[in-house]
């Protein structure tokens, strides 16, 4: 069993920059394919982004992708989602997720494990 534990989300303005991390207990997190989704208000989670278990696939949405970057870091059990130029559209509670998967996938069907969330708000 993996528990995973978001953090690092809150409040800033447009153009700027955040960075939300998750951190994984239960077991190590080398061995798990990990992705981040978001939440806006009233819409449906979408993916956006995920890291292979051993950082040779990443794949981002297509939207998100020239903004966004996922990496990880093994040793202290986490993984990181470094958000850039942000937009008010950006609002949303993100997710952090992990499956056994070797491969990275960008389908919320394809994770084992999920955390609460974390809340980031970007303000006009």
């Amino acid at each position: 069993q993996v528990q995973l534990v978001e953090s690092g989300g809150g409040l800033v303005q447009a153009g700027g920059s955040l960075r939300v991390s998750c951190v994984a207990s239960g077991r190590t997190l080398s061995t798990y394919t990990m992705g981040w989704f978001r939440q806006a208000p009233g819409k449906e989670r979408e993916f956006v982004a995920a890291l292979s278990w051993n950082g040779r696939n990443t794949i981002y949405a297509d939207s998100l992708k020239a903004r966004f970057t996922i990496t990880r870091d093994n040793y202290k059990n986490t993984a990181y989602l470094q958000m850039n130029s942000l937009k008010p559209e950006d609002t949303a509670v993100y997710y952090c997720a992990a499956t056994s998967r070797e491969s990275a996938v960008p389908r919320e069907e394809g994770y084992d494990y999920w955390g609460q969330g974390t809340q980031v708000t970007v303000s006009s």
